[in-house]
């Protein structure tokens, strides 16, 4: 019986394959308790979750991750990094059990992994040309002209922009926030968009580059636009969700949170916002 089971998986795995159909690697909590050890990705993006040069693990994802880790019980975390756009395909390919880079809460991405509660809420922001010179405040200044303007491969702006009616030949992406500063300084792209934390970081490390100051949150459908970042798992892995929900629930409602985030350059009024949706709301969200 054994040949005869190995073929029918085979012809079944070749129909998926031919059907472009992929399994998702789910994961379970009784499992990363019996090993001890849970692999957390980030994007290496600061102060969203990055790695130091002594290589430890930074920013508001991984600070959160490590405490909500000690009170499931869990000693080891395998630090994992990648690229945005490979964190999906990651958790899918279950190369990783968790991903904490404050991955803003889609009705998209919920279509293909789960999320924590919301743990952080930030806004927009453009990164631009030392001085400022083509007057650059808005992402909807890029839908008419020539300008043109970055993104991250895989990031929330490309979706933000695409609701402005940006056109897709006006943007310029790239592989990663690193690429952002010499993008723009050296007229690849006359702006970078991304998180207003982010945009803060980047000009803080050259004077080519600053903050587009002030900058006009852009407006859908009549709504100033917030991204709610969250943790990210596989579909299949809800108990580990519903764990971590639980923990983060809990850790939400102490003062070390919320100094973590404030010491990670979030706002009061972030801080805030990271209360007032919640993940059904926002994977609903049209």
């Amino acid at each position: 019986m054994k040949p005869t089971r190995l073929l029918a998986t085979g012809l079944i795995a070749s129909v998926f394959g031919l059907l472009g159909v992929t399994t998702t690697q789910a994961v379970t909590l009784q499992e990363i308790k019996e090993r001890d050890e849970i692999r957390i990705a980030i994007a290496n993006e600061i102060p969203y979750g990055f790695m130091d040069l002594s290589g430890n693990a930074k920013g508001v994802g991984p600070e959160v991750a490590k405490h909500i880790a000690k009170k499931l019980g869990i000693n080891n975390i395998k630090w994992e990094t990648a690229a945005f756009g490979s964190l999906i395909p990651g958790l899918k390919a279950g190369r990783f059990d968790m991903v904490a880079a404050e991955m803003a809460i889609l009705p998209e991405r919920c279509r293909q992994v789960l999320f924590s509660e919301p743990n952080s809420s930030y806004g927009e922001g453009l990164l631009v040309a030392q001085g400022n010179p083509m007057k650059l405040n808005a992402f909807e200044q890029f839908t008419e002209g020539d300008l043109k303007i970055a993104i991250m491969a895989g990031a929330d702006q490309l979706e933000i922009l695409q609701a402005l009616g940006v056109p897709g030949a006006r943007m310029v992406t790239i592989a990663n926030n690193a690429d952002a500063i010499s993008t723009v300084a050296t007229g690849r792209a006359d702006a970078y968009a991304a998180t207003s934390l982010t945009v803060a970081e980047l000009a803080a490390k050259s004077n080519k580059v600053e903050s587009a100051e002030p900058f006009n949150d852009p407006i859908i459908d009549g709504t100033a636009v917030r991204s709610w970042g969250a943790f990210t798992f596989a579909q299949g892995s809800e108990k580990l969700q519903k764990a971590v929900n639980d923990a983060l629930t809990q850790f939400k409602k102490t003062d070390q949170w919320k100094t973590i985030l404030q010491n990670d350059g979030f706002s009061s009024a972030d801080i805030n916002e990271s209360f007032q949706k919640t993940t059904a709301q926002l994977c609903k969200a049209s």
